[in-house]
């Protein structure tokens, strides 16, 4: 056991002192920090002065309401009635009195029309808010035309009543789904990064101690079960030391930004009103997932003499947790899919899955049992299986890095 924590922590230690290690975690934590602060950057970095739009009402009586009507919606937009002609219009936007000019008149059918002038058509954004305002005084106009009366019309464009109930009792309310969204999501994303990240970390660790031949002297004295497991700790730990900062950072931003941030992104993921089994079962279900593929990662590690071989054959790996992620995001709008229930109990994809179904539907709990037992003995399978390989592999050298290499790794292991 003493063997397993000297391993344990020379694996942890060395890997937290990479650089590697240390600028993604800087940039990560940044990142945090640029999200938490993103409204407080965008100001910083934008004009507090509001837009000036010049604007030649020919008709004389558009200009009051459509002013009205496009600074009561947009904030950041000021409208200025021009008295000149539209080619001293023109010639003020060309020389940046103006952010843009905007011609309005009525056509043959009194409705009106408008031309819009700028030194580039760029900025969707004011385009589209003058032409929306615009088109309401259409509507108004074209209805008083005919007569409808206005708040007819605006009982005809109110929403629709459209309400949702579940006639099954034990079916989550529309509530009790966003609240579990957040929660899935987050989940989904981090078991994804966390498998293609460390997975691979592990596998190029065990090919760097190979290409120094320090393998040797390793599986001559530690066992190779041993060895493989304290690699797979030490980088979990790592991990685990990595999402700690991120996480701890994160909810230390967010505590002191709570006002900022009620009602926002935050609170449309509902992660604050998750239950506590639902927290329980990303645990279980990311630690499960994380030894499947980081067990996987090891044994495929071993068989690579050179790290430039790992990623090749880490291919099938990666391909295996992309495509969990892809059926993971095609099962949050459809989570009660026949094909999404079938793959949660897929071994390789389950970890994602059945937490999916778990957070956003009422699985019964034996389909639970059943999807963590099938994952709990693959896991120990795999780990029987790849201790072997793990214990021919790291004495393969040469060209190595094609899956027909396990046989030969087996056939070493059984001479030892």
């Amino acid at each position: 056991m003493n063997k397993f924590w000297i391993i344990l922590s020379h694996t942890y230690t060395t890997r937290l002192k990479t650089k590697s290690f240390l600028i993604s975690t800087i940039i990560s934590l940044l990142f945090i920090f640029a999200i938490a602060n993103i409204q407080t950057i965008i100001d910083a970095f934008s004009d507090d002065s509001s837009e000036k739009i010049a604007v030649l009402d020919e008709s004389g009586e558009l200009f009051g309401p459509l002013k009205a009507n496009v600074e009561n919606i947009e904030e950041d937009i000021a409208l200025v009635a021009f008295d000149g002609t539209v080619e001293e219009g023109k010639k003020a936007v060309q020389d940046e009195d103006y952010q843009a000019l905007v011609t309005l008149a009525l056509n043959e059918n009194q409705l009106p029309e408008a031309t819009y002038y700028a030194n580039t058509i760029t900025e969707a954004g004011i385009q589209t808010a003058m032409e929306e305002q615009l088109q309401q005084l259409k509507i108004s106009a074209a209805t008083q035309q005919a007569g409808i009366d206005q708040e007819k019309l605006a009982e005809i464009y109110a929403p629709v009543t459209f309400e949702t109930v579940a006639l099954d009792k034990s079916a989550k309310t529309g509530e009790e789904l966003s609240q579990a969204r957040g929660i899935v999501y987050v989940m989904l994303f981090l078991l994804y990064i966390t498998v293609m990240v460390y997975g691979q970390m592990i596998a190029q660790d065990v090919a760097t101690e190979k290409s120094s031949r320090v393998m040797e002297i390793l599986i001559s004295s530690v066992s190779p079960v041993t060895q493989m497991f304290a690699k797979i700790v030490g980088i979990a730990l790592l991990g685990l030391t990595q999402i700690v900062l991120i996480i701890g950072v994160g909810y230390a931003l967010i505590t002191a930004k709570q006002d900022e941030l009620t009602g926002g992104m935050f609170k449309y993921f509902g992660i604050e009103g998750a239950s506590l089994s639902l927290f329980v079962y990303a645990i279980v279900f990311f630690v499960l997932g994380y030894l499947l593929y980081a067990t996987l990662a090891a044994t495929l590690g071993s068989l690579v003499s050179r790290i430039e071989d790992v990623q090749q054959l880490m291919m099938p790996m990666m391909f295996l947790v992309v495509a969990a992620f892809m059926i993971a995001m095609y099962g949050l709008n459809a989570p009660d899919a026949s094909f999404v229930k079938i793959s949660s109990y897929i071994p390789f994809f389950s970890p994602m899955l059945m937490f999916l179904r778990v957070g956003m539907l009422d699985v019964p709990t034996w389909e639970v049992a059943l999807s963590l037992g099938i994952l709990i003995a693959t896991i120990l399978l795999l780990a029987l299986f790849g201790a072997k390989v793990y214990k021919g592999g790291v004495l393969m050298y040469g060209n190595s890095g094609t899956l027909k290499d396990m046989k030969k790794a087996m056939k070493l292991a059984k001479k030892e």
